[in-house]
């Protein structure tokens, strides 16, 4: 069982301008729950106990929304707002920690993975990356449960990957599987390499790495020998590429669907599919969305 996942939350968000001067970008909403927090859920629904945020001192309010707020669960109960009030107290369920450590310097991925190698100590972990949300909702177990049996099952890393268009495979990091291999949907395979952001001629496939993995401590001894690469930062691709090549690792082909709500417009698609699902807006939301005039 993979008990420790970590969410690195330490970045500035810049994208997301003037929002983010004062709110983390994960705090952003999807209808009323912060996109930080289906980060969450999704970890636990995979079996995490132990969420490790890796985070710095403006994004105090991530801590605390998963923290305990006595007062208002106190003035809730007062006034007999039952549903509010278990919807509050679900956010963290009992026996589920979170944990956060700092990020003195903003050096990379890989950076912010080995901060946690303290609190994750010598045991396999999932990272997420909070800019990524992955939406299991048709599927009975998600995409990071079957990367982390697969991953006790043949002790290799797993790295989630999703197609993109050809022409888009310039934006991603993508991985080589052997020459020949397919990989079908909800499937793991050997990886021979992972290329950054490849021209489309020169992309060895169209399978890009998605935010999702799953890796064994070995990792933070390849971080902390791993030299500033791209950006002049440490990055965990290159920390993978060496693990690669010293013990294998596999791609995993996601089953779900993905929204980077690290940009405008895919937190507003993001926005558009958690709307049209929760129960109490969908129906007034699809009115509206009709009622809407041609652009």
């Amino acid at each position: 069982m993979i008990r420790k996942a970590v969410l690195p939350v330490a970045g500035l968000g810049t994208r997301f301008l003037p929002a983010s001067k004062a709110i983390p970008k994960e705090m952003l909403t999807l209808v009323d729950k912060p996109v930080i927090q289906h980060v969450v859920e999704e970890a636990l629904a995979a079996g995490i106990t132990e969420i490790i945020l890796v985070t710095h001192g403006a994004k105090k309010a991530i801590e605390d929304h998963f923290d305990v707020n006595y007062e208002l669960e106190s003035e809730l109960a007062q006034r007999g707002k039952t549903k509010l009030l278990k919807e509050l107290r679900s956010i963290l369920p009992a026996g589920i920690r979170v944990i956060s450590v700092r990020q003195g310097r903003a050096l990379g991925l890989g950076h912010a993975i080995l901060c946690a190698s303290e609190v994750v100590g010598n045991e396999p972990f999932a990272v997420l990356l909070p800019d990524v949300l992955v939406d299991n909702f048709a599927q009975p177990k998600n995409d990071l449960a079957c990367m982390s049996q697969r991953f006790i099952e043949t002790g290799l890393a797993q790295v989630l990957v999703d197609s993109v268009p050809q022409e888009k495979v310039d934006q991603y990091g993508i991985v080589a599987l052997k020459e020949g291999a397919s990989l079908a949907v909800g499937e793991s395979k050997p990886m021979q390499a992972m290329v950054e952001k490849p021209t489309p001629e020169q992309a060895p496939s169209n399978l890009a790495i998605v935010g999702r993995y799953v890796l064994p401590p070995r990792i933070f001894e390849l971080l902390a020998t791993t030299q500033p690469g791209a950006g002049n930062e440490i990055q965990l691709t290159d920390a993978l590429d060496a693990l690669l090549q010293e013990q294998g690792a596999e791609a995993y082909r996601m089953q779900g669907k993905t929204y980077d709500c690290g940009n405008k417009l895919g937190y507003l698609h993001a926005t558009l599919v958690h709307a049209l699902r929760h129960p109490e807006v969908s129906e007034g939301f699809r009115e509206l969305i009709n009622q809407l005039p041609e652009a």
